[in-house]
């Protein structure tokens, strides 16, 4: 990975109800923002939220959403491709991708290059409970991980939600991550989007590109943005207040993990990485890897209201 700025850009989509309209619409908003965002810093990495074309809670079922959807890549990808080759620049934005079969939906986030090609998609492998297709959502999990190479460093792709799983961010790390992106909807609360982000760029070292929607979706719920970029040793370069904007920071690896702690003379002496006790993950896989559940009694089995599905 070499020296790169980078910025996270926080937009609200259009909260009437969907259609090809609304889409396109969202899609002129968004990229708009990232022209001025890279305009004014020279970002070459650019993260926009999760569903940025549609909003997260889209007020329909998977089958009338996926006859609205278009597969990428192709028409529904182009306006963000041209303008990762019209820049130069890296580009990762959400969007709902529709799956072979008609009601197969996916949660998913692109990555286009500066050369104007989809270089990795990856689809949201823990929906949130009010999307997921499995408790009536509208969302079909993914079930790979994905991590791409570019010219600036290697890029790992989570969405929203997933940053509550420790396992996904890991093995994006040891896939050779050395950023993540991270474009979400998430409005459940500003200090566990603080917590998970942080969280993930501390356990495994690497840079945290949180991007955070704002405003309301064609569901109405309202999101608070608070996009931030985090670094290795969980230090918040860059934060978002709740309104449409963009924020962006200058990623140093070689500084990156050079003090304990921001400022302090005190040096970094261990890598989370490296240091893992592989004997005991060993030992231990076929549980990591088995059905669990907490002890504590919770509303999981229950339908969420309709209000709270952000994710």
């Amino acid at each position: 990975m070499r020296d790169v700025t980078v910025a996270a850009v926080q937009v609200a989509p259009d909260h009437r109800p969907l259609s090809v309209e609304t889409v396109a619409g969202n899609t002129e908003r968004a990229l708009d923002w990232v022209e001025r965002a890279v305009e004014a810093t020279g970002a070459e990495l650019v993260v926009l939220p999760e569903t940025v074309t549609t909003g997260f809670g889209p007020a329909m079922g998977p089958d009338e959403l996926w006859d609205l959807l278009q597969a990428a890549p192709g028409a529904g990808t182009a306006p963000y491709t041209e303008l990762a080759q019209r820049f130069g620049i890296h580009l990762v934005w959400g969007a709902y991708e529709p799956g072979e079969q008609r009601g197969v939906v996916y949660n998913a986030a692109h990555l286009a290059g500066p050369d104007g090609t989809v270089l990795g998609t990856y689809h949201k492998t823990h929906p949130f409970c009010s999307e997921d297709v499995n408790r009536g959502g509208w969302v079909t999990p993914g079930e790979h991980v994905t991590v791409v190479e570019t010219e600036i460093g290697t890029i790992g792709l989570i969405i929203c939600f997933d940053g509550d799983y420790p396992e996904l961010s890991r093995i994006n790390a040891v896939k050779g991550a050395e950023i993540i992106a991270r474009p979400s909807a998430l409005l459940r609360s500003a200090d566990l989007w603080e917590l998970t982000t942080r969280a993930r760029a501390y356990d495994n070292h690497v840079y945290v590109v949180g991007t955070n929607a704002t405003g309301l979706d064609p569901a109405g719920s309202p999101y608070f943005g608070n996009s931030m970029i985090v670094t290795p040793i969980a230090e918040v370069v860059a934060r978002a207040a709740s309104h449409e904007c963009w924020v962006s920071a200058r990623l140093t690896p070689a500084t990156a993990m050079a003090s304990l702690t921001p400022g302090s003379s005190v040096p970094q002496r261990w890598d989370h990485l490296d240091e893992r006790n592989l004997a005991l993950l060993a030992n231990y896989a076929e549980e990591l890897a088995g059905p669990a559940r907490t002890p504590f009694p919770h509303a999981a089995h229950e339908p969420p209201p309709s209000s709270t599905t952000g994710a």
